[in-house]
């Protein structure tokens, strides 16, 4: 079984910045990937970013390309997701995901729809 641990999200302003990370429990050798998808008031679930965790491989949504940077830590022991200049559209309660495949274009669009394990979600409000 493959656990995950979150951090807890916030509530920030427009152009402000937010640090989320995620470290994996359990059968560490199941997982190549990790990542986040988040679904907003309203909205369709979305994935945003994932990080093959053996070579630091990165994909990005779109409309997250350039403010967000997701990274494994220098142990390699968690993933970090580093939300600058967040804007109000960014407002979603943030799952951190793992898959046993890499990342890739693919896997952030598979998560739109599900991911083989998540973890319970943090809340990121951006209100002015």
């Amino acid at each position: 079984q493959v656990g995950l641990a979150e951090s807890a999200g916030g509530d920030v302003q427009p152009g402000e910045s937010l640090r989320l990370s995620c470290t994996p429990g359990g059968f560490l050798s199941k997982i190549r990937s990790l990542g986040w998808y988040r679904q907003g008031p309203g909205k369709a679930r979305e994935g945003v970013a994932c990080v093959t965790m053996a070579d630091g491989d990165v994909r990005y949504r779109d409309s997250v390309a350039g403010r967000f940077a997701i990274f494994m830590d220098d142990r390699r022991k968690k993933a970090l997701l580093q939300m600058d200049n967040l804007a109000v559209e960014d407002t979603a309660v943030y799952h951190c995901a793992a898959d046993a495949a890499s990342c890739s274009d693919g896997l952030l669009m598979t998560w739109d729809r599900q991911s083989e394990w998540w973890g319970r979600g943090t809340q990121v409000t951006v209100s002015g």
